[in-house]
């Protein structure tokens, strides 16, 4: 599903290309796989979403994209190729000195978790001004006014804020102050890990909004990695479902919640209630998330599945086009479209 390419050079419409990656985890019982051969493109100023249970990859992913992945973890193949114009640097290949200038001047990974994002005992404006001068920039003037032009755009008041401690803003302040924090050096590429959990509904409400105005504002392309369905709808044009490791579902946001073609992404919505439209009866996914040091053989979501045969069970099916916009990786999933997935529901009853 890549496009072809001369190493060095990407496509212009891409700014982020990655081929065949895979991820692992050294622990006591083993190697853990926790990211096997992930590819797939995006364009400037596009949103893709990662969904998928916890456990399946999207963090890892992300951390790797940036190279901040924990001592245990090791790439073990891949490239991950990010877009300067016509020329193409392979992220993986970075030295140090050029990996510092493409974290937060290129590209910038906003965690969960605003509280522990910051240093407690630290003003917003001290951390504001080191985070600028750990990446060369020294006009405090100059950072002043930026951070108060993106303190206004996450509908923050700057003067209070830049004051202020941590513990003396709320949850959705913090995570604003991080959002802007992120953007502060006009990253091209931000990659957002879990915006609004553990926020109240109406937070997450302001949070999302924010997010859509800076997008629309600033242009940048979004990598955004959630368990949460409805933020995706809100905020990608593309949604990539994960599983395992891998990606088994790749399309447009409107195919993913209205067509979805593979059992594992049906799954995932018939979980979500719903506040308008039918009420539709929810169901929950039947069995656990594999174990990523000893995966099934065959496709990694058999066991969990109604459509399993015995040929998914032995053989894993490839991440395969079946439309020039839609990939998915499901022997069986004219079925799933042609029965709208409610083998699903079936399955959950028994």
């Amino acid at each position: 599903m890549t496009e072809q390419r001369l190493d060095g050079h990407l496509n212009e419409e891409y700014i982020l290309q990655v081929e065949d990656l895979w991820v692992s985890y050294q622990a006591e019982r083993g190697t853990v796989k926790a990211v096997c051969g992930v590819s797939f493109n995006l364009r400037a100023g596009e949103t893709l979403a990662f969904i998928g249970e916890s456990g399946c990859g999207k963090t890892t992913l992300g951390l790797t994209f940036i190279r901040l992945l924990p001592a245990t973890a090791r790439v073990e193949r891949g490239r991950i190729w990010y877009s300067r114009g016509t020329e193409a640097v392979d992220v993986l290949a970075m030295h140090e000195q050029e990996l510092r200038h493409f974290r937060w001047r290129e590209c910038a990974m906003i965690f969960q978790g605003a509280q522990n994002a910051f240093n407690p005992v630290l003003r917003i404006w001290d951390q504001v001004l080191d985070t600028a001068r750990a990446h060369g920039e020294t006009d405090k003037k100059k950072i002043r006014q930026r951070m108060e032009e993106l303190f206004q755009l996450v509908q923050l008041e700057p003067r209070r804020v830049l004051r202020a401690y941590p513990h003396q803003l709320s949850g959705g302040m913090r995570q604003r102050v991080l959002i802007a924090l992120g953007l502060l050096l006009n990253p091209s590429l931000v990659i957002l890990d879990e915006p609004t959990t553990a926020l109240d509904i109406l937070t997450q409400r302001s949070v999302i909004d924010v997010l859509r105005g800076l997008k629309e504002r600033l242009q940048f392309s979004l990598i955004l990695i959630s368990h949460d369905l409805s933020l995706a709808a809100e905020l990608a044009d593309r949604v990539a479902t994960m599983y395992a490791g891998k990606i088994v579902e790749l399309a447009s946001v409107w195919d993913i919640y209205y067509r979805p073609h593979h059992p594992y992404t049906v799954g995932l919505i018939r979980a979500v209630p719903t506040l308008s439209g039918d009420r539709g009866r929810l169901i929950s996914i039947p069995g656990s998330p594999p174990d990523l040091i000893n995966p099934p053989t065959g496709c990694p979501f058999h066991p969990r599945c109604p459509y399993t045969t015995e040929r998914c069970q032995e053989e894993e099916p490839p991440l395969q086009a079946v439309s020039p916009t839609h990939h998915v990786a499901c022997w069986h999933w004219e079925k799933v479209i042609a029965e709208g997935g409610e083998r699903m529901l079936t399955k959950a009853e028994a």
